[in-house]
């Protein structure tokens, strides 16, 4: 099984950028592939992006296109959002995920694990 742990959320202004940061425990993170989802308030929770265990294959949303980008390091055992160009629209609280099948698109149902969530507020 795999352990995550998110950090890295805060208050930003628009414009602004942030770093999230999801570290595993664990001997089967090298085989996952991890995913961050939000949750904003009154919404379902949606995928924002995902990476294959290779790192090879990505995921993004529309959304979030061009602004944010995701990395793994397998030697740290930690997965990364970069997200730039933040917008209002994009706070929520931020999940980080793992599918143990490798999967760099995850869904809800398939998910193996997932963190505790950290919040991420864009203030205009």
């Amino acid at each position: 099984q795999v352990q995550l742990v998110e950090s890295g959320g805060g208050l930003v202004q628009a414009g602004g950028s942030l770093r999230l940061s999801c570290a595993a425990s664990g001997r089967t993170f090298s085989l996952a592939g991890m995913g961050w989802f939000r949750r904003a308030p009154g919404k379902e929770r949606e995928l924002v992006s995902g990476i294959s265990r290779s790192g090879g294959d990505t995921y993004y949303a529309d959304t979030i296109k061009g602004r944010f980008t995701i990395s793994r390091d397998n030697v740290k055992n930690t997965v990364y959002l970069q997200m730039n160009y933040l917008k209002p629209e994009d706070t929520a609280v931020y999940y980080c995920a793992a599918d143990l099948r490798g999967s760099h698109y995850l869904t809800v149902d398939r998910v193996d694990a997932w963190g505790q969530g950290t919040q991420v507020i864009v203030s205009s």
